[in-house]
């Protein structure tokens, strides 16, 4: 299979719509990181990601009877786009399927490229599924995402220029994963010619299903899949790819939301390009890839793999990317209830910036404080600030990787409730469209009550929802059961450390 999806990267068809694109250096983090960093950038595609290659490819090896029924795709975004701008090109009538919470700037390019976009459904699966529905009812040519040869062969061509453009020694190769096109494609080319080059698969760790999938020797379908990176957000591996990953690729990676943001800070600040956070997921495995081996000296490359993303996202990844350099410490910090407290506090942690401040009446004795401090990267400077306040008596709970204490609590601005009752709290993600509150609300018990709401618009696909309810006569027996219905993810945060310091 090898040598033959070889021979279909060199025959692949995709510069009649692609270009190939450069290699850029990537000077500051090579400086700080010992080792030279080098970034394939997929982003300059006319649709600012890699997918116009699979697209092409395999629109380019239909026959003209399969044209003349028209393609079809379900997609939430780049496969849409590149779909789309092959179809213009090669005059062929496209319709994608989307699912409605798909960002409108993400509908009005693929609207651009001539297609016909159809929303259906909160979520890619029920996209798919109207998409399969309408080739039956039609004839359309279904065009797949990733889990396709021709398709794989279309993204190997990134490989194919990596090793041409870079003749150089190469140590290790890291390639964003979703549902598995272009790692495989990537590492067929690579480990045919260049066997000694490593070939890193990075992985949200919320969307890992080619890590899940490596570790049970066989495709396995996620429970739940994160969407902060929606580029990779894909439940299962193709069939196609993992064919070839679990012989090809040498290691698969995760990295975290706040890991994904300070990388696309760092893509910025060397080449100025704005990734969306899929494109920017396997700099952050090449990252942690260093921290984790020491490695140094070597030749890494990773592959920005599209720029496609809100701009109202960004305020978002800026608050969470000097999180994901550990420059920042989050902790709720108890202190006396009278005045100098907050001046002794600060002399106690001495000169360090304080990032953020915010507080929460207790009692006549005692006031919890939520503070940002930074700090010097690699955690042992935050655990230095931690003894610190300890050793001089202060109760510290640190917050630092708690997201109810980084998506709400910092942001919130009410009270605690005058006296005490029973409260049940959960964390959500409500797809963002119109009716999605209501659709929740609408799957509650007429008698419970909520107690607590707060929703922040991060310009992502899914909104992150606190909740706060009060149940009649304590009965907490049924409560997820009522959640599962609706379909939403959710978290229990009832006894999470920063609810109950600040909010309880």
């Amino acid at each position: 299979m090898l040598e033959a999806t070889v021979k279909k990267i060199l025959q692949a068809r995709v510069y009649d719509a692609a270009r190939e694109t450069p290699i850029s250096p990537a000077p500051m983090l090579s400086r700080r990181f010992n080792n030279q960093i080098l970034i394939k950038r997929e982003d300059l595609q006319p649709v600012h990601s890699f997918k116009i290659r699979g697209a092409y490819n395999k629109m380019a090896q239909l026959s003209d009877e399969q044209k003349s029924r028209g393609v079809i795709a379900a997609s939430a975004g780049n496969h849409a786009q590149g779909l789309a701008m092959a179809a213009r090109q090669m005059g062929v009538k496209a319709i994608i399927v989307m699912p409605r919470i798909t960002p409108e700037i993400k509908v009005a390019a693929v609207r651009g490229w001539g297609a016909r976009v159809i929303l259906k459904g909160d979520a890619f699966a029920a996209a798919a599924e109207h998409a399969e529905e309408l080739v039956k009812e039609h004839g359309y040519t279904y065009i797949p995402p990733f889990d396709d040869i021709d398709v794989v062969a279309g993204q190997g061509t990134v490989a194919m220029e990596i090793l041409r453009q870079h003749s150089g020694p190469i140590d290790a190769v890291f390639v964003p994963v979703g549902g598995g096109g272009l790692i495989a494609g990537m590492a067929a080319y690579i480990k045919y010619l260049r066997p000694d080059i490593k070939v890193i698969g990075v992985e949200s760790e919320d969307s890992a299903c080619l890590k899940a999938a490596l570790k049970a020797g066989k495709r396995v379908v996620l429970d739940q899949v994160g969407v902060f990176a929606e580029g990779v957000a894909v439940a299962q591996i193709g069939k196609v790819p993992f064919k070839l990953c679990r012989d090809l690729v040498d290691d698969v990676i995760t990295v975290n939301t706040d890991e994904m943001c300070a990388a696309v800070k760092d893509i910025f600040d060397d080449t100025r390009a704005v990734s969306e956070t899929s494109g920017a997921l396997s700099l952050a495995g090449l990252k942690k890839y260093i921290q984790q081996t020491g490695v140094e000296n070597q030749t890494l490359i990773c592959v920005n793999s599209g720029a496609n993303t809100n701009f109202d996202r960004l305020q978002h990844i800026a608050e969470r990317t000097e999180l994901g350099e550990q420059r920042e410490a989050i902790l709720a910090v108890t202190i006396p209830e009278r005045p100098g407290s907050f001046k002794k506090f600060c002399r106690t942690i001495g000169k360090r910036m304080v990032t953020e401040f915010n507080y929460r009446y207790a009692d006549a004795d005692q006031a919890h404080i939520f503070v940002g401090i930074q700090v010097k990267p690699g955690g042992e400077d935050r655990q230095s600030v931690i003894e610190k306040l300890i050793e001089a008596g202060y109760p510290v709970e640190d917050l630092t990787d708690n997201e109810l204490a980084k998506l709400h609590i910092r942001h919130l601005g009410g009270g605690r409730p005058q006296s005490h009752f029973d409260e049940e709290v959960y964390r959500f993600e409500f797809p963002e469209r119109p009716g999605a509150l209501m659709n929740f609300l609408t799957h509650l018990p007429q008698d419970w009550n909520i107690s607590l709401f707060h929703y922040r618009n991060h310009g992502a696909a899914y909104g992150r929802v606190l909740v706060g309810m009060q149940l009649p006569n304590g009965d907490r027996s049924h409560v997820e059961e009522y959640f599962d219905e609706i379909g939403y993810r959710y978290w229990k945060e009832s006894d999470n450390p920063a609810y109950r310091l600040f909010m309880a």
